[in-house]
């Protein structure tokens, strides 16, 4: 495997990944029109299985370019157990996309056997790996899947929650506030915050609830979780609000690296700033705050 490393990875804003659908050109087209901070474009649960083909050609013919302004592309594939997995995952891996969504992943072997494949093929190091955990076997087993995020090489980046798929499996109440479902999304983030990776929000299915999806996003931010899947255009401008940096916390993240790259301070662990004691963890929690905030900064300042 690469020799890369989960520390050295860039920090990328991800505050509202947009699902668009495969065999849909005219969503694709629209999708490098829009302020989203990526775009998922789904050959799996949005195609049918008689379209598949024709989606994975769509996609092949209208992503050879990228799609600009430091928004991510990336590519859900459907499972390699699948008659369509193997050419879908060629087909992405010639395209270079940011990364590759794997559906319903619920051992580490879903993605050591995509990474090695991957590898097989001399993949770039930057082509990375998300992770759907929708399936009550994800759940459990999340701790050890982002554990692969560690291992030399490995490019596993980001979980992707699947709520309905949750929902479905489980036959929890899909409630407002989402009482069934909260545990389980707090271990998606545990087990994502343990090994370093990042984890994204499920969507929220009625895209004409602008107040209801509004508090879902103040809900995932509340849980810890660094954007939301969208399913319409039309919720990017909340998710984007939501999961965005705020000025005074940033402002503070600047004061703390600040202090701590003091000589004074060189070889401290704590210090006392503004009247509380910082540690050097807060230091490293500013500093990916920081690089968020760059990352978003130039990309907007691209568009």
């Amino acid at each position: 495997m690469n020799s890369s490393s989960f520390s050295s990875r860039p920090s990328r804003p991800r505050r509202s990944v947009l699902y668009v659908p495969g065999g849909n050109e005219r969503a694709i087209a629209k999708a490098r029109t829009l302020e989203c901070d990526a775009v998922i474009f789904d050959l799996e649960d949005s195609v049918a299985p008689d379209a598949k083909v024709e989606a994975r050609e769509t996609i092949a013919r209208l992503l050879r370019e990228p799609l600009g302004h430091g928004r991510e592309t990336v590519i859900r594939i459907n499972a390699l157990s699948t008659p369509w997995g193997a050419a879908d995952l060629r087909a992405a891996r010639d395209l270079a996309p940011d990364a590759i969504l794997i559906p319903k992943v619920e051992d580490p072997a879903d993605i050591a056997d995509i990474d090695d494949a991957l590898d097989r093929t001399d993949a770039p190091e930057t082509l990375r790996l998300w992770a759907m955990i929708e399936t009550p076997k994800g759940i459990m087993n999340a701790g050890q899947i982002a554990r692969a995020s560690r291992t030399p090489g490995g490019r596993l980046d980001c979980f992707v929650t699947g709520t309905n798929d949750i929902v479905k499996e489980t036959g929890v109440a899909p409630l407002p506030g989402r009482p069934y479902l909260s545990t389980w999304l707090m271990e998606i983030v545990l087990a994502a915050r343990a090994y370093g990776i990042e984890a994204l929000d499920g969507v929220y299915n009625d895209f004409r609830d602008a107040e209801g999806f509004a508090a879902e996003c103040a809900q995932g931010r509340a849980m810890g979780f660094d954007g939301k899947t969208l399913i319409h255009p039309g919720q990017i401008e909340a998710a984007n609000r939501a999961f965005g940096i705020d000025p005074e916390k940033l402002a503070e993240a600047r004061g703390i690296v600040e202090a701590f790259a003091r000589a004074e301070n060189a070889r401290a662990g704590v210090i006392s700033l503004d009247g509380r004691m910082v540690e050097r963890l807060h230091a490293d929690m500013a500093e990916k705050l920081i690089a968020k905030a760059d990352a978003l900064a130039a990309r907007t300042s691209s568009v």
